[in-house]
């Protein structure tokens, strides 16, 4: 997937419809729907596709799975409203060639009946319909976890990038949530949500070392959700992802924080200068995107080429 070209015409034209219409944005979740559309659904999926075309010949994959539970139901709202200033951060500053995006959405496989939701790569305005298609279900267990490692299996094995395999160049994958994944992808939750067999549990360590093989992986906790802020979460995602924790004070600063992120990692930018085109923008929230990445300022983003014959045999081994 990933054809086609973001217009900003067509997401203004869509909004004002839905505005006079007084249609939801997130219609087929408002609906009352209890499972997973049809194109989100991760069972049975083979792969993920984010491929090089004529139109985008050298892509750049973005995931962004976000917690749905709780105080965390926001989140989709909040990006589905700002995608303009994302894709305009990313395209005509020139943060990413080609940028390819996916929205996910992550619950609670233990108690929830729609805990994994993987839409596509796209390139165009189809990347907000599949944010519209999400079920913001709201439930979760209470226990500060949720099912992180099933999103992070899916994406490990569940995927294929153009990026990686020719050029090896991982692509970036933004989990955003307030809780800690659970210590291993559970068998019997890969069989009812994914379908298919495991011959054992794998530890959310093994499963997050398969991932970064295709994927620079990061953490975004918002400080105002249910357990923001929370010390054994931040210490378990630090444990995990070191430097790509970042805390997020203002909700509202998601896609601005993707975005500058991505500038760093390829090396198109400094913060400062990531920090002076959100002002440009007219974006309010310099300072809290500068606060929450000044642990990758402090340190260095490091995007390590991949060997391409390996990271190839490896992409299609999961």
């Amino acid at each position: 997937m990933g054809s086609g070209r973001w217009s900003t015409d067509v997401y203004t034209a869509a909004a004002n419809y839905r505005a006079r219409s007084g249609t939801s944005a997130f219609a087929y979740s408002d609906s009352g729907a209890r499972k997973a559309h049809p194109a989100l659904d991760p069972n049975g999926v083979g792969k993920r596709e984010s491929r090089d075309s004529g139109e985008h010949p050298f892509s750049t994959p973005i995931a962004v799975i976000f917690d749905v539970t709780g105080s965390m139901g926001t989140v989709p709202r909040t990006l589905q409203t700002k995608l303009p200033q994302l894709l305009g951060l990313l395209t005509r500053k020139g943060y990413a060639t080609d940028p390819h995006i996916l929205f996910g959405a992550v619950g609670d496989a233990t108690c929830d009946r729609v805990p994994l939701q993987v839409g596509q790569f796209e390139s165009d305005n189809r990347m907000d319909e599949d944010l519209a298609r999400i079920v913001l279900e709201g439930g979760g267990g209470g226990q500060k976890r949720e099912s992180y490692e099933l999103a992070m299996y899916f994406m490990a094995r569940h995927t294929s990038l153009d990026s990686v395999l020719k050029r090896g160049r991982r692509g970036y994958l933004f989990l955003i949530g307030d809780e800690m994944p659970y210590p291993k992808v559970s068998r019997k939750e890969v069989k009812r949500f994914l379908g298919e067999d495991l011959s054992e549990a794998i530890s959310t360590e093994e499963i997050l070392a398969e991932l970064r093989r295709s994927f620079d992986v990061y953490y975004l906790m918002p400080t105002a959700a249910g357990w923001g802020g929370d010390r054994e979460i931040l210490e378990r995602w630090r444990g995990l992802l070191g430097q790509n924790v970042l805390e997020l004070d203002d909700l509202d600063a998601v896609c601005e924080t993707i975005a500058l992120t991505v500038g760093l990692g390829e090396d198109m930018i400094d913060l400062d200068e990531g920090l002076s085109h959100l002002t440009e923008a007219g974006s309010a929230h310099g300072g809290t995107v500068g606060k929450a990445l000044a642990p990758l300022q402090r340190g260095t983003v490091v995007r390590s080429a991949l060997d391409v014959t390996s990271a190839a045999s490896g992409n299609e081994r999961l």
